[in-house]
């Protein structure tokens, strides 16, 4: 007997990210090269035609009620859903095809779906870097990996945003059908089967909210403006005009983190910014204030999970690739 396909539908809705379905779509098309095939539905909550947030058109999506068994369900993901509260047509439609599915993912902001939803209470979850604190903040009971490419908790994925839902994919054909595979349809796209390092290094830099204490205002400035120079926390505390345990405090209480990591990051966004510059590790490192090369090696792969030079190799324009390493 013919075993049935795989079915995995695809939430969509108005201004879905075109890239979180066309993405993961491709790389379980893809797969019956060397697979069983995947039958993929696209799923609105009142089928018909769906816009994309790039204006073009997804057509022919069915209505959840309609949708039938689904083994596999993604709700991709769009910049609104972090931007304010997931309407209730999207929830119903969403919740009832996840009750009924084996498995449950979503890609990029999908994930505050499946939060609104309270799918994820408990659980480990990612999201876009950009929208990770925002999640959070509203969802305190999801455990929110803000690096993670992809997190799987139990039946439930989720993935970082926009591209990361080809990673997810990628990893759902290979819990389905072996590393072979998945392996197989990474070449075909030309895509890292895993991808190097977590998604903080694509993130902008210094993304610490802003200080909202005039001490602290003022040494952020100076510090940016300089980070290379002697920034000590007795220094530090001595600029701020107050003691070295009431600058620590304003750092928690304020940007929620020390004075020493919120310095180290400060540092690593200008080495990273000096890297794409041109300058080689050594530069880079003595002009971030790092010092060593070694230094900036260590804090390259603790932060962000990859090298300088790879770092480089990633995101420099073809010029700055040719700088002296």
């Amino acid at each position: 007997m013919t075993r049935p396909a795989h079915r995995v539908g695809f939430v969509v809705f108005d201004g879905v990210t075109m890239l979180d379905v066309s993405g993961p779509s491709e790389v379980l098309h893809q797969a019956r090269r060397v697979a069983p095939a995947y039958e993929l539905v696209l799923v609105s909550p009142r089928g018909g035609p769906v816009t994309t947030a790039a204006g073009l058109v997804l057509g022919g999506t069915s209505a959840a009620a309609h949708a039938g068994p689904l083994d596999t369900v993604v709700v991709a993901g769009g910049d609104r859903l972090a931007q304010q509260p997931v309407e209730q047509e999207l929830l119903d439609a969403a919740g009832a095809l996840a009750e009924r599915a084996g498995r449950v993912a979503s890609v990029c902001t999908g994930a505050f779906v499946l939060a609104a939803l309270g799918l994820l209470d408990g659980r480990r979850a990612t999201t876009h870097w950009r929208h990770a604190g925002a999640l959070a903040r509203a969802y305190p009971r999801v455990r929110v990996e803000p690096d993670a490419i992809h997190v799987r908790d139990g039946r439930y994925v989720t993935s970082a945003g926009i591209s990361a839902g080809i990673d997810l994919s990628l990893a759902l054909v290979e819990e389905d059908h072996g590393a072979d595979a998945a392996r197989a349809v990474a070449r075909e796209l030309v895509v890292f089967l895993q991808r190097p390092g977590g998604q903080s290094q694509f993130s902008a830099a210094l993304s610490t909210p802003p200080a909202r204490s005039d001490p602290l205002r003022s040494l952020i400035a100076a510090v940016v403006a300089d980070p290379a120079a002697d920034h000590s926390l007795a220094d530090m505390a001595a600029r701020a005009a107050v003691s070295a345990r009431h600058l620590t405090r304003l750092f928690r209480t304020e940007l929620g983190t020390t004075p020493a990591r919120w310095l180290e990051q400060v540092r690593l966004d200008r080495a990273g910014q000096l890297l794409l510059e041109g300058h080689s590790v050594t530069a880079a490192a003595q002009g971030s204030g790092l010092g060593s090369d070694e230094t900036l090696r260590r804090v390259f792969a603790r932060r962000l999970g990859t090298t300088p030079t790879e770092y480089r190799a990633r995101f420099a324009s073809a010029a700055a690739r040719e700088a002296p390493r």
